[in-house]
């Protein structure tokens, strides 16, 4: 039959876990299933909407490749999600490159067949509005709108909103907001929020968010948040927070909460954790990224104290003031 190309997500070892069991992929192989296929219970499986599998893979600690399934299939159901008995493993694309794929996968399935051509295209100032799997697009200044597994896009300054599953692109000092599993991307000075298990980058300056088990990235002056389990990753004199057994990186200040896991480097910065967290403080030399000094810590309560500002002076780890940076 037909091959069907889609996309695939694994654990950071590209490896998933198939009624339990570990299974290891290689980028450039094929595998075959020997018996019946059935979706959800056995045979290989992957998404034909690429933002489907944040639904399987929450991007904080996941890997995402192009596949192209063939052989026995079955699907049909409450996503894209299908199962084969052959996958061939493509390139390695990850969040950006599942991004773009999302968009290109909508506006393939638009039609205007029974609509006005312009009615989810606006210009600037303009407010684009399409409904689930649509595809709005709006110019600098306007909004863009798109539902369920949607793309909204928005120049400089707009605003772009997709629900849950979809992708949400807005330009410089824009704001994007994608729902859970869903990926918002915004530019320079703007604002990118993503529900839970969702992907959320805003540029320099920026402001990222996303909730639990999701991935924030935010570049320098940045700040980005995401919830439990999830992973912030903050630029030059930025800030970074994760909630409990999160991971936070920041050239800043950093944020992790209970069971966490913070690493901050660079000139004057600082870190601060829950019980249970991991701290890694690195001091650079004056003038270049060379390791001046490096310490890590464990947040016992006692000589590591919760939730309180530390710095690194002298080779010990000190208490830092709230306003210190």
């Amino acid at each position: 039959m037909d091959k069907i190309k889609g996309f695939k997500g694994f654990n950071k070892n590209l490896q998933c876990t198939p009624a339990g069991k570990t299974f290891q992929f290689e980028i450039g192989q094929e595998y075959e299933h020997k018996g019946k296929v059935s979706a959800c219970n056995s045979g290989f499986h992957f998404c034909e909407a690429p933002l489907d599998v944040f639904g399987y893979y929450a991007p904080a600690d996941s890997r995402y490749c192009e596949v192209e399934g063939s052989g026995q299939t079955d699907g049909g159901g409450a996503d894209s999600k299908v199962a084969v008995s052959k996958l061939k493993i493509g390139a390695e694309i990850g969040i950006p490159g599942l991004v773009r794929a999302q968009i290109e996968y909508v506006k393939s399935r638009c039609t205007t067949e029974h609509t006005d051509p312009e009615k989810a295209t606006a210009g600037n100032y303009g407010a684009a509005t399409a409904g689930d799997s649509g595809a709005a697009t709006a110019g600098n200044y306007g909004a863009a709108t798109a539902g369920y597994r949607g793309a909204a896009t928005a120049g400089d300054s707009g605003a772009a909103t997709a629900g849950d599953s979809g992708a949400a692109t807005a330009g410089d000092s824009g704001a994007a907001t994608a729902g859970d599993s869903g990926a918002a991307t915004a530019g320079n000075y703007g604002a990118a929020t993503a529900g839970d298990s969702g992907a959320a980058t805003a540029g320099d300056s920026g402001a990222a968010t996303a909730g639990d088990s999701g991935a924030a990235t935010a570049g320098d002056s940045g700040a980005a948040t995401a919830g439990n389990y999830g992973a912030a990753t903050a630029g030059y004199r930025g800030a970074a927070t994760a909630g409990d057994s999160g991971a936070a990186t920041a050239r800043g200040s950093v944020t992790v909460g209970k069971d966490g896991s913070g690493l901050v480097r660079g000139n004057g910065i600082k870190i601060r954790g829950g019980l249970g967290a991991v701290l890694v403080i690195v001091n650079e030399k004056a003038g270049s990224c060379d390791i001046a000094e490096w310490k890590t810590v464990v947040v016992d309560g006692e000589e590591i104290k919760a939730d309180t500002w530390y710095r690194l002076k002298d080779g010990e780890v000190v208490e830092a003031d709230d306003a210190q940076e």
